[in-house]
């Protein structure tokens, strides 16, 4: 079996350190605070000190860079932890296999693929293209042996509440009969990517050399809308019909003005504002994984609740 790194044990981290580890393989988690599931070496360590990646990931097959800084920190925070994890790579001959997202192509009107071009205009956006065109340069040059695996907003079990509709702040409320205020159209249709399926994809990337090269986009379900989840959700749950409720949008920018979190949101607000489709019909076809259901996601979502 292989040796695998992974910096980060949030809500994706832990979800692909308990796969990896369950198929046998050597896990080794990195973060600040030195936490991570059980059955993994766990290293206390700043993700941008690049001499103590480098010492973690020496022999392992692959470095995957799983974090997720806080949103009004993406400008300073990931520029070093980006050069770290790259530097690592390239000293090591470790694969980097990294959690992105679809920021980097900005507004689009259509489905997007992984040929998309990448055309953010925000802060956040033009981050994440930076990082994924270091990345492919070096690819390109021979330094280093990467890819990047891109999804939509996330949900299921172990969803955090930065998910639109993660377990904290969107699912326990309507299970409890009451009223969730949304910060978007609960009408528009979206696609989301479901949390265990972002974990299969990234064992598949960072196991299988196909992946290398070039950017792909998790396998996710037919798009549906946030109204059409809750009302599901509900319905088998026994739960009384839900009631979502859009903050209109000069308390929503009220809100930014005191909240960073919230503040942030605004410039990817273009995401619910028009339908926001991916295509992910590239990773299926090469890999064979089909995305879970909508039906079969809110099951599990329940029963985890």
């Amino acid at each position: 079996m292989g040796k695998h790194v992974i910096v980060g044990a949030g809500q994706v981290g832990s979800h692909l350190a308990g796969l990896l580890v369950g198929k046998g393989h050597d896990v080794t988690v990195v973060t600040r605070s030195g936490s991570g599931p059980d059955g993994v070496r766990k290293v206390a360590a700043n993700a941008a000190d690049r001499a103590t990646l480098i010492e973690v990931t020496q022999g392992a097959d692959t470095l995957y860079n799983c974090m997720n800084p806080r949103y009004h920190e993406w400008a300073t925070v990931w520029p070093p932890v980006a050069d770290a994890l790259l530097g690592t790579a390239e000293e090591t001959g470790a694969a980097l296999v990294t959690l992105g997202c679809l920021y980097g192509y900005g507004p689009f009107d259509g489905p997007m693929t992984e040929d998309t071009p990448m055309a953010a205009t925000g802060t956040k956006g033009k981050v994440r293209a930076k990082m994924w065109h270091d990345m492919l340069a070096a690819h390109e040059a021979g330094r280093a042996r990467v890819t990047e695996v891109r999804g939509s907003d996330y949900y299921g079990p172990g969803s955090t509440d930065q998910a639109y509709i993660g377990t904290t702040r969107f699912v326990r409320p309507l299970l409890a009969g009451k009223r969730v205020w949304y910060f978007s159209n609960p009408d528009i249709t979206h696609s989301w990517t479901y949390l265990p399926d972002v974990a299969r994809a990234l064992a598949i990337a960072g196991t299988d050399e196909r992946a290398l090269g070039r950017a792909w986009h998790i396998p996710s379900a037919d798009p549906f809308t946030t109204r059409e989840f809750g009302e599901r959700l509900c319905e088998l749950a026994g739960a009384r019909r839900p009631r979502i409720t859009e903050v209109p949008r000069p308390i929503f920018n009220a809100v930014g003005a005191a909240v960073p979190m919230v503040r942030e949101m605004r410039e990817t607000r273009y995401q619910f504002d028009k339908p926001y489709i991916l295509d992910s019909s590239a990773f299926q076809t090469t890999f064979g994984m089909a995305p879970t259901s909508m039906e079969d996601a809110l099951k599990a979502v329940l029963a985890a609740a």
